[in-house]
């Protein structure tokens, strides 16, 4: 579950890594850092681990990227703060999300609030399609999906689980907005690390109010900078690399394999086990995901995946 924002550069650099399996690596390495926050959560709460992997990426990327903070006017914070505060929010509530729901089925549900505004931006009746072909999945998920289909899970699906996903999915639909605007009032990764800023001071009350003091120790701080190198850093490192070689398109489309992703790292790390009926629904999310990549207008720029 996972956040950055960045105009797609004209010039194409070749990276170092195939941007292909660049994006591949990057995947993983989100899930992987999802699966290892999922670990911290006896221990710090997930707003604590929520609060000390934001802001571990934000020291991060401050010292690896030197933004330019001095040079942004009050017009620019105005659109960075809420990029910036719907980052914090979409991280915090796809955490609380993996309280009760196998991290699989949390990163699938999630999606759903870029494919709902895909919808709304375009309003074809060809992405009304794909998007019905969503809600199908989220329909299999919910606990009346499993009853009908006798999909059977190694536990009991939440409401609430449901519920904070799909609200990390609206705050991710927020973000592609925000992140729209800020991309246009400030170039270069000045305003990503802003925003990133931003989001460490939103989610801040609530990881202290869980976790306290626990977030200083040295161990949460070492465990925490771990999940901010798998989830933020190397994760953007390798994006950015991999939009500069590859169209938008395909970009989108890749990315729509990362709910699988999700399940297997849950299988491998948490040993998280999904019901028949789990699958096919994932499977349909993935499918409405590339299918609007695929079948959609071209875009001028694209956008990494907000890391969680």
């Amino acid at each position: 579950m996972p956040g950055m924002t960045a105009a797609r550069s004209t010039a194409r650099p070749r990276p170092g890594l195939p941007p292909i399996p660049a994006l591949l690596l990057a995947m993983v390495s989100i899930q992987g850092g999802a699966a290892f926050a999922k670990t911290l959560f006896p221990t710090l709460g997930a707003a604590g681990t929520t609060t000390l992997r934001v802001t571990l990426a934000a020291v991060l990327l401050v010292a690896l990227l030197r933004p330019k903070l001095r040079a942004l006017t009050r017009a620019d914070w105005a659109a960075i703060v809420p990029y910036g505060a719907a980052l914090g929010l979409m991280n915090l509530a796809f955490y609380e999300s993996l309280r009760t729901l196998p991290l699989g089925l949390a990163v699938t549900l999630e999606f759903i609030g870029p494919l709902t505004l895909s919808l709304l931006l375009s309003r074809r009746a060809l992405d009304v399609a794909w998007v019905v072909l969503a809600g199908l999945g989220i329909a299999l998920i919910s606990p009346l999906g499993q009853q009908l289909t006798g999909g059977v899970a190694a536990a009991p699906v939440s409401p609430v689980g449901i519920g904070l996903a799909l609200l990390a999915g609206a705050f991710w639909a927020l973000y592609i907005l925000a992140g729209g605007a800020v991309g246009r009032r400030v170039p270069g990764t000045t305003g990503v690390v802003a925003g990133m800023i931003v989001a460490a001071i939103v989610t801040l009350p609530f990881g202290v109010a869980e976790a306290g003091t626990d977030l200083l120790t040295p161990g949460a701080l070492l465990l925490g900078l771990g999940v901010a190198v798998l989830s933020s850093a190397l994760p953007y490192t390798l994006e950015m690399r991999a939009l500069r070689a590859i169209p938008a398109r395909i970009f989108g489309v890749m990315m729509s394999v990362e709910p699988a992703i999700a399940a297997l790292s849950g299988l491998l790390f948490l040993g998280e086990r999904l019901g028949a009926a789990q699958w096919i629904a994932m499977l349909c999310v993935i499918a409405a995901s590339a299918g609007i990549n695929l079948t959609g207008k071209p875009t001028a720029h694209s956008e990494p995946e907000p890391v969680n």
